[in-house]
């Protein structure tokens, strides 16, 4: 593996001038790589870090030199942090796999970015993110002037979904992001909201009525979960039929519509609300809520970004910066995922408990 590390990251163009070279460009990511492992991502601290482990990355890496802390940031904000994710996503799959057969594909912007650079522009990156086992097939950037919609077919085109099953919020319940998903060969569960208004009524009204007339069999299932005082109680109600709906040919593999309702009860009372969901697949009531309540992973994934590395505090400024270290922090917590899940003890640690106390360690 180690080898193959070399040789992904030898394949990034390094535009340097071959004269000004002191550090080797694939040293350079090494070092990064390893440091945010360890769940370093500070550009100081991981100078400190590759001074204060030169004999390991020295015996298993051959690097001889750490970069001072101008030196690494010149080159991080310097690298094409594009042709670095697609070397980390191959990465990530040959250690880990493909596994799984949901693909949850949703936005996050770095805040720090605006925050701290009103003057610049804020980044804000979709990922396609493999729910059973963490890892990240692809990420692309969103520019301020445009939205996710055109940027999610764009990621659709540079991932595979053969087979897969790719969630997304309502902002995507497109016609056209329909139909790519189909041409890829993957499905789609995808939320339904007022952006599709006529839609979105048409559905929404007519599986509540379905729900309301006590004569109407409708499959759905439920489950509950309980935290603390906390009860969420998941309904879901599939449509016994699209065949009404005169639209639906404009819409490419649509077999499905639904709707969950969630209730949840706490010591301040009950809130109750009804989501609705369109999708390609013909599937079980409980096969949908499993589906939808494995989309919420990449928001978590979003969430530990944040509170793993406060990824929202980064102060790199230039794109390439912040992309490059955002997929190599996807790929720590991945990486950490999987070595958790397959520890054999009752108790797990944290992610972020194991990494303070990991070293990078690489199959031979």
């Amino acid at each position: 593996m180690k080898e193959r590390i070399t040789e992904y990251f030898s394949e990034i163009a390094d535009n340097r001038c071959p004269c000004d070279i002191e550090h080797k460009l694939v040293d350079v990511l090494i070092l990064v790589m390893c440091a945010i492992l360890c769940g370093i991502d500070e550009l100081e601290r991981i100078v400190a870090y590759g001074k204060e482990k030169s004999e390991f990355l020295n015996k298993h890496f051959g690097i001889v030199k750490i970069p001072s802390k101008a030196t690494l940031s010149r080159i991080m904000n310097m690298v094409n942090a594009d042709i670095v994710a697609e070397k980390i996503v191959q990465i990530m799959i040959d250690l880990i796999g493909t596994n799984g057969d949901i693909v949850a594909i949703d936005g996050k912007t770095i805040c720090s970015t605006a925050k701290k650079n009103p003057w610049r522009e804020k980044i804000h990156l979709i990922t396609a993110y493999l729910t059973n086992n963490g890892v990240t097939l692809g990420q692309l950037s969103v520019n301020e002037k445009t939205n996710e919609i055109p940027v999610l077919r764009d990621l659709l085109k540079n991932i595979n979904i053969s087979g897969k099953i790719v969630t997304a919020d309502a902002m995507h319940c497109q016609i056209e992001t329909a139909e790519a998903i189909i041409n890829a060969k993957g499905d789609y569960v995808i939320g339904l909201k007022k952006n599709q208004e006529t839609f979105f009524n048409e559905v929404s009204t007519y599986i509540e009525d379905c729900i309301a007339d006590k004569t109407i069999e409708m499959e759905k299932a439920q489950t509950i979960e309980k935290n603390r005082d906390r009860v969420e109680q998941r309904t879901c109600f599939v449509a016994p039929t699209l065949d009404w709906f005169e639209d639906k040919g404009k819409w490419k593999g649509l077999e499905s519509a639904f709707a969950i309702n969630r209730k949840v009860t706490t010591k301040d009372g009950i809130s109750e609300e009804m989501s609705f969901y369109v999708s390609s697949k013909a599937e079980s009531p409980e096969k949908f809520l499993e589906i939808v309540r494995s989309h919420w992973k990449i928001e978590s994934m979003h969430w530990q970004l944040d509170l793993v590395f406060s990824e929202d505090d980064c102060r790199i400024l230039s794109p390439h910066g912040q992309k490059s270290m955002s997929i190599f922090r996807k790929m720590a917590l991945c990486l950490h995922k999987s070595y958790i899940n397959n520890i054999s003890t009752k108790t797990k640690p944290s992610i972020a408990s194991n990494m303070f106390k990991s070293l990078p360690k690489f199959p031979k």
